[in-house]
């Protein structure tokens, strides 16, 4: 049995916790969507993410889980604040992220088992600190990606 790190996924993402009134936690409201590229040459992968937060609130972090339509290859060198949570997921944390101010680029490459000639790629929010987002609609992007070595916009 494989194991991914599921214990460093706690630690990929931090949420602000602030008092409402009456002494009531809660964590805001944010609207968080993601947006970026993606290239296939051979069985390299790069993906380049881009968050941002729309309000109200600000963001002391969020994190946002990659799926791949093909398996990836037992070895990986993920960037930091990045771990793999199964055999086609990874989850990666943004960082802070100010109100209609784009979020710090992540660029997460990974080499997948074989060299197929299409990857579909699914990116989504995944942990946001409990922040209530009443727009879920932007959470998810979804792009087939050609092993063309162009990139793919989403």
């Amino acid at each position: 049995m494989r194991r991914y790190g599921l214990a460093a996924v706690g630690a990929v993402a931090a949420g602000a916790l602030v008092l409402g009134t009456g002494g009531t936690a809660w964590a805001g409201e944010a609207d968080l969507e993601v947006h970026g590229s993606a290239v296939l040459d051979g069985g390299l992968m790069e993906v380049r993410l881009s968050p941002r937060d729309h309000g109200p609130d600000a963001l002391a972090g969020a994190s946002v889980r990659l799926r791949w339509s093909a398996a990836l290859a037992d070895a990986q060198q993920l960037p930091a604040g990045c771990a793999r949570t199964g055999d086609r997921e990874v989850v990666c944390g943004t960082g802070p992220l100010a109100v209609d101010e784009p979020g710090e680029q992540l660029v997460v490459p990974v080499r997948l088992r074989e060299r197929p000639s299409e990857v579909t790629l699914s990116v989504d929010v995944a942990w946001s600190g409990g922040v209530v987002d009443h727009d879920r609609t932007n959470d998810t992007q979804r792009v087939l990606v050609l092993a063309t070595g162009d990139p793919y916009v989403f």
